[in-house]
């Protein structure tokens, strides 16, 4: 089967429906809209977000253009095993961050993002560490998704790939710029129903229009000997391993993550991320299944790009009416993602870049929401321009990846060890980050001496990953006995072999970095760090401004914000 051609629907019928989604979501937006904006539920819902809302939210977030693409992309080029590889340890990025985010919560129950309470613990430079690469990252993450939306449009309309990112930017910047993040939670409930409903409609009719079980039986001969292996060596450790590896970064570094973290009820931590853990899982698995569907078909993506994989198959199998719903899907998806991130973006700006160093401490909740305002309109404008320019973002997704991999470790270690200060942090960020650099762009010869280096740093990095993981649910003594045999395991298999395989060298390296630097500069500080002093240093930004604006006889004393 070559079909190449896709369906299209009317100009007509793609604008109404996109005038119908965000028509819709804008409308909901008004519903919960205030005329007063609280700054702290601006940002995260006051910290009292419930449990349905929640796990629908960070499902629906995590559900995004490159669910779809790269989902689809693993299971054509890896057979049977590709789209567990995807789904399965992006299910785990979700899972990994609840025990840690517990221990956040704890500390600061009052958090707005993971930086602000970085730079309660260690001070400015920690934080902006933090900050810049948040910002960096989900800028990456908006052009992405207005980039998805273009080419979706341009395909399966007669509309243009500019008026597709145009109509995306302009329609999710309308129904989140004036209440935030509540409006990101609110509508990413009702995205993800629609996503369902879509799912479990299109899903089952790509399968049997293309052939049902029969087609399955009948054309087991197109897999070669690795896609039809469940257990394929190459798709573990070309695809299954580094996202493994990836996937604490993701959880601890992500501000999309860290805010619904923050805005779920303390006492609701556990059933929402388990809940969003086994969501996000199965309806990734789901559509990477059109991806291995495609390679049972013997589908050729058109002009050799794999991205075109679901938008063939659902305009070969699918009737009109699923094809309006496939578009229905892909939109909800990218726009609830990219909600998301203008609400995380914004966040950022409000609590790390004025309220902690352009306000000294001291912000003005009115002036917080002005910046907060202006930081989407902004990151919209960016996202529509560079998605416009058709940039390849490859290099930039990869540095970031990178940058949060090498920011876990510290992380993790400044909410659990009160040795880890200030120069251990920067330190061993700045550190990971340049071997890392070294080690993906190749800027040095990876062979020889330097080779057997960087593989003992990524044998090190593997058993941080295992530690780490195990520590969360575990504890420290188990943590320890399984980082050190995962390492002792790792180190021999992956000197000689790993080198062949960069991207997995590069990530682990800078995981094993970061590590060595940290504990190694922390175990020389002698000062101790009371962790009590976090709930006191990161407040509720509208609750101290209103304690301010009271009456002198009433006012509580505030002290100001330390470090």
């Amino acid at each position: 089967m070559q079909e190449t051609e896709f369906f299209q629907l009317s100009a007509t019928t793609a604008i109404l429906l996109l005038v119908g989604f965000y028509g819709a979501t804008f409308l909901m937006s008004l519903l919960i809209s205030q005329k007063n904006e609280n700054v702290d539920g601006y940002m995260v819902s006051n910290n009292a977000v419930g449990f349905g809302l929640s796990t629908a939210s960070m499902i629906a977030t995590w559900i995004w253009a490159a669910s779809f693409y790269a989902s689809a992309t693993s299971g054509y080029k890896y057979g049977l095993s590709g789209p567990l590889h995807y789904g399965f340890w992006g299910a785990l990025m979700i899972l990994f961050i609840y025990p840690f985010g517990k221990r956040f919560r704890k500390l600061a129950p009052k958090a707005h993002t993971l930086a602000e309470v970085i730079h309660a613990r260690h001070g400015t430079s920690s934080q902006m560490i933090m900050a810049v690469s948040n910002i960096v990252g989900s800028c990456i993450s908006l052009m992405v998704n207005f980039t998805a939306a273009g080419a979706l449009v341009s395909i399966l309309s007669p509309l243009t790939f500019i008026q597709g990112v145009l109509i995306a930017g302009l329609g999710v910047l309308s129904y989140t710029l004036w209440s935030g993040f509540r409006t990101s939670v609110m509508t990413d409930f009702a995205q993800l129903a629609a996503m369902i409903i879509a799912a479990v409609v299109i899903i089952p009719l790509i399968f049997f229009n293309a052939g049902g079980p029969e087609m399955l039986s009948e054309n087991m001969w197109r897999l070669s000997s690795d896609q039809a292996d469940f257990y394929s060596t190459r798709a573990i450790l070309e695809q299954g391993a580094p996202y493994f590896v990836a996937v604490l970064a993701y959880a601890i570094g992500n501000q999309t993550i860290a805010q619904r973290l923050f805005a779920v009820r303390e006492d609701l931590i556990k059933p929402t991320f388990l809940t969003a853990t086994a969501g996000y899982g199965a309806v990734v698995i789901g559509l990477g299944m059109l991806g291995l569907l495609a390679l049972f078909v013997g589908l050729e993506p058109a002009g050799g790009d794999m991205n075109n994989i679901i938008p063939q198959m659902a305009s070969t199998y699918l009737p009109p009416f699923g094809i309006a719903l496939f578009f229905l899907l892909v939109v909800g998806s990218l726009s609830s993602t990219a909600d998301s991130d203008l609400a995380a973006l914004s966040a950022i700006v409000m609590t790390d870049v004025y309220a902690k160093n352009l306000a000294a401490g001291r912000p003005d909740p009115r002036r917080m929401l002005w910046w907060g305002r202006c930081t989407m309109i902004v990151a919209t404008m960016i996202g529509v321009i560079f998605a416009s320019l058709r940039l390849d973002i490859l290099v930039m997704l990869v540095f970031v990846g990178a940058l949060w991999g090498a920011i876990v470790f510290p992380v993790i270690a400044s909410f659990y060890w009160d040795r880890v200060d200030n120069r251990a942090f920067v330190s061993a960020v700045l550190s990971a980050v340049v071997l890392f650099t070294i080690v993906r762009f190749e800027l040095l010869p990876i062979a020889g001496a330097v080779a057997v280096f960087f593989e003992i740093c990524s044998a090190i990095g593997g058993g941080v990953v295992l530690g780490l993981m195990t520590f969360g649910f575990f504890g420290r003594t188990a943590a320890l006995a399984v980082g050190a045999l995962g390492m002792l395991v790792m180190l021999p298999a992956f000197v000689g072999t790993l080198r062949e395989y960069i991207v997995l060298m590069g990530s682990l390296t800078a995981y094993g970095v970061s590590a060595t630097v940290c504990a190694g500069l922390s175990l020389r500080n002698q000062q101790r760090f009371d962790f009590s002093l976090l709930a006191d240093r990161v407040t509720s930004f509208q609750e101290a401004q209103d304690a301010m604006s009271a009456p002198s006889a009433q006012r509580p004393e505030i002290q100001p914000v330390q470090g």
